[in-house]
């Protein structure tokens, strides 16, 4: 399915073309078209590392978070619209509840005990190409309109950690900024503003002459790994308490809670390094090596007001 998105994108824009040649421009004139502002409100949730299962299928319910949005829509032909959008939402992710220490391919992720939150301010655009067309104006509108959508998208994160008691420097229960302490060792911190893929498909119903409501599922293909800021492998050092507590690993450097071989990591919990000995051996993989980038999907209801255009009547000679 990682190429989904790539499929997507070409169909919706191939369709677009179809769709509006010159005919329809001429058919479909400018006092037909109209635009519309929105309201949305959404569920947020994402595909990462720090899932049950890292792959593109994967997510816990349970991390899902609100998220509200804002947009203005242009229709230019029968079946096409555009699309510019500002919203907002939380991804979230914890180890300790999504990872089962049952499952032999999960107690590795039970073991890293990597929590986080990460807050996502996005703007998008998109075209939007409707499977039932209409040659009317707004008022002749149909009903009921199953549609899909494409674009591109930019988008502002910043992923944090929590401190737990035994948190170097930090306050219990405090977030803390990650990227950077690049927690893996990285030359440099990872980008915070980053470009995504937005695809997806909805339904919109007309509630009355200026009322759309709409259902919609999007996802976000995104072009980087540290969403939920696991990507690489375990540092061979770490040159602050704090990084190495947010790492996760290096025995000798991360925070040490009662003795006797326990650790505690971003997050709080404590666990035994004799329950999975030598997982977070400085190099070794910290993240999975197939999931080379993180997405986040976005679930919304969403209000739509027309903005009464004015129709003027034909002059007759």
């Amino acid at each position: 399915m990682k190429n989904i998105f790539t499929y997507s994108t070409a169909f919706v824009l191939g369709l677009a073309l179809v769709a509006t040649p010159d005919a329809d421009a001429q058919q479909f004139s400018k006092r037909k078209q109209y635009n519309s502002v929105g309201f949305s409100l959404n569920a947020v949730n994402y595909f990462g590392d720090v899932t049950p299962v890292t792959n593109f299928t994967s997510l816990r319910l349970g991390a899902t978070r609100v998220g509200a949005g804002v947009s203005i829509t242009r229709r230019f032909y029968p079946r096409l619209s555009g699309r510019f959008a500002l919203s907002y939402g939380r991804i979230s992710g914890d180890d300790k509840l999504a990872a089962d220490p049952n499952d032999p391919d999960a107690r590795y992720r039970y073991n890293r005990n990597m929590s986080f939150r990460n807050d996502i301010v996005e703007a998008s655009g998109v075209a939007i190409f409707d499977l039932i067309e209409n040659r009317n104006n707004y008022l002749k509108r149909p009903d009921f309109v199953p549609y899909v959508f494409a674009g591109v998208a930019g988008f502002y994160h910043n992923p944090k950690g929590l401190a737990g008691p035994n948190a170097p420097g930090l306050k219990n229960g405090e977030y803390v900024a990650l990227a950077q302490l690049k927690t893996e060792g990285q030359a440099s911190a990872y980008g915070k503003t980053q470009i995504a893929i937005p695809f997806g498909g909805g339904i919109r119903y007309r509630i009355n002459r200026n009322f759309d409501a709409s259902l919609e599922i999007g996802w976000r293909k995104t072009f980087t790994d540290y969403l939920d800021d696991v990507g690489g492998r375990y540092a061979s050092k770490f040159s602050t308490p704090q990084q190495a507590y947010f790492g996760g690993g290096n025995p000798t450097a991360s925070a040490t809670v009662g003795g006797g071989g326990t650790y505690e990591t971003g997050g709080g919990l404590t666990r035994s390094r004799t329950d999975f000995p030598g997982f977070d051996t400085p190099g070794e993989l910290r993240g999975d090596k197939g999931n080379k980038t993180d997405w986040y999907i976005v679930t919304g209801v969403s209000l739509n007001y027309i903005l009464t255009p004015r129709i003027k009547n034909p002059k007759f000679r």
